[in-house]
């Protein structure tokens, strides 16, 4: 499959995964979302600046981390954005979106879900039951091949079926690479990484 093909699989699986989180913040003015966890609140952001590379979104994730006490390198992403704008109306422009995609991926999954946080402390406090499940989470909450792999291979030591996710995601990556763009493709393989998904989050 091409990348432009690629590219409409990413963007549709990805508007899936916001719906949830829409629902239930429509902005980051609204009761609702500030009623959320830090770490929902943090999952909106990422997804809201995905969906929709702003400045304003930017500027959104840059103030909720340095209210928390990091930065974020927004010098970087401003340069995804403006590339964004140079290829609206580019011959190439899907393709050439597809890599700025993947490189924004990389750019919010360097932004570690706090989950990987929690499940830090609850290792310390000798919580290993919660410390896989808020890895699992956390897992739940990135974006691209390299950093969801590099995780699961992580907790293949503390984890009876990270060796079973890792498979399936490799499988669902080669379904992804190898599917069309139809609407029958795109449903079967959205069956796919669901049934995948609801293996990482299930407690078993």
């Amino acid at each position: 499959m091409n990348w432009s093909l690629l590219f409409v699989i990413i963007i549709m699986i990805l508007l899936l995964r916001v719906v949830y989180l829409r629902l239930k913040a429509n902005s980051i003015k609204a009761e609702s979302f500030r009623n959320l966890s830090d770490r929902d609140q943090m999952a909106v952001l990422k997804e809201c600046l995905l969906n929709t590379p702003t400045r304003t979104n930017l500027e959104n994730l840059a103030e909720f981390a340095k209210a928390r006490g990091f930065n974020v390198d927004t010098a970087t992403y401003l340069k995804f954005i403006e590339r964004h704008m140079k290829n609206a109306w580019g011959k190439n422009a899907i393709a050439e979106d597809n890599e700025i995609y993947a490189a924004e991926s990389a750019w919010v999954d360097a932004i570690r879900p706090l989950e990987f946080a929690e499940a830090e402390k609850a290792r310390a406090d000798g919580d290993m039951e919660k410390f896989v499940k808020c890895c699992l989470e956390g897992v739940s909450r990135l974006y691209s091949d390299e950093a969801i792999m590099a995780e699961l291979e992580k907790l293949v030591p503390h984890c009876a079926k990270a060796k079973s996710l890792i498979e399936g995601y490799r499988d669902l990556i080669a379904a992804r690479d190898a599917s069309e763009a139809d609407d029958k493709s795109l449903e079967k393989l959205r069956k796919k990484r669901d049934a995948w998904m609801n293996e990482l989050l299930i407690d078993n």
